[in-house]
């Protein structure tokens, strides 16, 4: 059974198509990368998939549950997102924005989310910056509180949605190299990303998605050596240069 299921999904903005009869399934312990040009509909179908943003038509499942009968405190539990631009609360520390939802969502007292916090920002390498605000991190730092926030949910998948896109290209490396771990470890993720090392390495399956529609699907040595679509061609060899 696939954890994660998306059937024939369609979502538009007022007269503007973003999905268009988007379909595809993945299994855990998957990585899953997903490319495509700007406005694509690549970070619109994470949020249908965690229902930030509702779907015009389609089925979206989560192990086997359509996710509009999950409770959404239950879903945003089992899918944890990571944002391109942090979305830290500014007012609370490292510590606090990783025990609001264990505080709040999953009912810890505050010892047990203190612990929790302190033992996922140790796993993501800022055990010393507990106590550190937003402001006083680096853009590489806060996006890995930002992971340490959703692995400490206990999702069953996370979603990455250009994780590394708002950072400085020397700060790139140290938020990689987490989801790199993850991965190893047997994460299931879905992530929107244009570093293609990180696809090429990490990712069990590639989606090209355009204009809406995802063109081709494949694993890393299909897309990037043999690839289906001379579109798909042209896009990922365009990516892979500029990462050079």
């Amino acid at each position: 059974m696939s954890l994660l299921r998306v059937d024939n999904v369609d979502k538009s903005y007022g007269d503007e198509p973003v999905l268009n009869d988007v379909s595809f399934a993945m299994d855990r312990q998957q990585v899953e990368v997903i490319v495509g040009p700007s406005g694509s509909g690549k970070s619109t179908l994470l949020r249908c998939i965690n229902r930030l943003t509702e779907i015009d038509s389609g089925e979206i499942y989560l192990d086997d549950e359509e996710i509009h009968s999950v409770d959404e405190n239950e879903l945003r539990r089992r899918v944890g997102m990571v944002f391109q631009d942090f979305n830290l609360f500014a007012h609370l520390t490292a510590r606090g924005n990783i025990t609001l939802g264990l505080r709040e969502v999953l009912g810890l007292s505050t010892e047990e989310a203190n612990a929790k916090a302190d033992d996922y920002l140790d796993r993501v390498g800022l055990a010393d910056q507990a106590k550190s605000y937003p402001a006083e991190l680096s853009g590489g730092q806060q996006q890995r509180v930002g992971i340490a926030r959703a692995l400490a949910m206990d999702p069953e998948l996370i979603l990455f949605d250009e994780p590394t896109s708002a950072l400085d290209p020397e700060l790139i490396g140290e938020v990689l190299t987490v989801m790199e771990d993850l991965a190893e470890e047997g994460m299931t993720m879905l992530c929107v990303t244009h570093e293609m090392g990180f696809a090429r390495s990490a990712a069990d399956t590639i989606t090209f998605l355009d204009d809406g529609e995802i063109i081709e699907r494949g694993p890393p040595e299909q897309l990037f050596e043999n690839p289906e679509h001379d579109r798909t061609r042209t896009f990922l060899g365009e990516l892979t240069d500029l990462n050079r």
